[in-house]
């Protein structure tokens, strides 16, 4: 029970500690909702505003999860605050599972403000179940961001780690076709944005709305796996670096 209630105040204050910064908050929540009613809303409509809400929602999960991780452990490595908490008593599964927590709520956030967005101002209309569903898969697919996150704020010095997320965020996003369609990009990019963990997680998403390139669901599903496997045997090897 004592293990229990740890957990559950870790994740508590992080997620406030987190809350508590506006210059994190803001534009974590505001970029995804600006952007959708922009191109999902008001210049576009039916097909095009159904698409967007995926690709739109998949864009905006991705960078709270590796701002929090990224920055935040970066800035407890710089002030020892990291140090002292893998010396206490408390386990380390703590202080990772707050952050990821803390990155599902933001997520949670993000989905639920775009999907009202999209059915009460671009009609955007689905069954109960594509909804759930879509929400599901946006709040699984945090994970691998969550690693790519933690493995830079293990690696990365505070003051570079904001920097290096960007360079990596957005040029990201971008070849995964998530601002435009994937077939509007060149045919290398195309095939080279099977590289990222957000071409696969937005095709699974548009997969539920029947929009996705056709390319078998097991497939993106086998790819996300392995990645995030990988990514997980980086990020071990990161904190055994640090010891």
């Amino acid at each position: 029970m004592n293990t229990i209630i740890v957990y559950r105040k870790e994740a508590w204050y992080d997620f406030v500690s987190v809350w508590r910064t506006p210059g994190f908050v803001i534009p974590s929540l505001a970029f995804p909702t600006v952007f959708y009613l922009f191109f999902g809303v008001f210049l576009n409509t039916g097909a095009a505003s159904t698409y967007m809400l995926v690709t739109y929602t998949c864009f905006g999960m991705m960078g709270p999860a590796m701002f929090n991780f990224a920055m935040n452990i970066a800035s407890d490595r710089a002030h020892g605050w990291l140090t002292l908490k893998r010396l206490s008593p408390m386990p380390l599964g703590a202080y990772l599972l707050a952050k990821l927590n803390t990155a599902l709520v933001f997520t949670l956030v993000i989905v639920v403000a775009l999907f009202s967005i999209a059915a009460l101002l671009a009609d955007v209309r689905l069954v109960t179940e594509q909804w759930l569903l879509l929400a599901l898969v946006f709040l699984l697919g945090t994970l691998p961001f969550a690693l790519i996150g933690l493995i830079l704020g293990l690696t990365l010095s505070d003051k570079a780690a904001p920097g290096v997320v960007n360079l990596l965020y957005l040029p990201m996003a971008f070849l995964s076709g998530l601002w435009l369609p994937i077939t509007m990009l060149p045919q290398a990019l195309q095939h080279a944005a099977w590289l990222w963990p957000s071409y696969h997680v937005s095709q699974i998403g548009l997969k539920v709305i029947g929009m996705d390139q056709g390319h078998a669901l097991w497939l993106h599903l086998l790819i996300l796996m392995a990645t995030s496997s990988v990514l997980g045997i980086l990020a071990i090897i990161s904190f055994r670096r640090l010891t």
